[in-house]
């Protein structure tokens, strides 16, 4: 588990870009896509694991304070 946490944690990161700022909507997208196999659509409201993207959100939160 904590290798799938942190994979999906650098690609939040990564996809964030210079704007860190976006990182929680990131890590949302990005651990929708790990649970519903797609990148969600504005208007998506389908459940995700919330204590897997809180972990997510913590370690790519700690990426960019590096």
């Amino acid at each position: 588990m904590e290798k799938l946490i942190e994979r999906l944690s650098k690609k939040a990161f990564d996809l964030s870009g210079q704007s860190k700022k976006e990182l929680e909507r990131t890590c949302w997208m990005i651990v929708h896509e790990h649970k519903h196999g797609v990148m969600p659509t504005e208007y998506d409201i389908r459940e995700i694991d919330e204590e897997l993207y809180l972990e997510v959100l913590r370690i790519a939160r700690e990426m960019a304070q590096l």
